[in-house]
């Protein structure tokens, strides 16, 4: 059965995180009651997408300005 939730509930990022890597399914955000997001954890991207091979080399790295490289 799909999750959704509606998108007041993104405040709780830790909540939406546990949720997105206990269901290994994507999670699907309302606005209004209308669809409008899909969210899932990068396990489950990498499951469905068929590019965990070109990923598996990418290091994801923690903090405020991790997509930016240190000098």
């Amino acid at each position: 059965m799909p999750k959704i939730i509606p998108i007041r509930e993104l405040r709780d990022t830790t909540m939406i995180s546990e949720l997105c890597h206990s269901t290994e399914e994507p999670v699907f955000i309302t606005k209004n009651g209308y669809g409008d997001m899909v969210i899932m954890s990068l396990e489950t991207f990498e499951k469905n997408s068929g590019m965990s091979d070109f990923y598996s080399d990418v290091k994801f790295s923690r903090g405020k300005y991790s997509d930016q490289q240190e000098k």
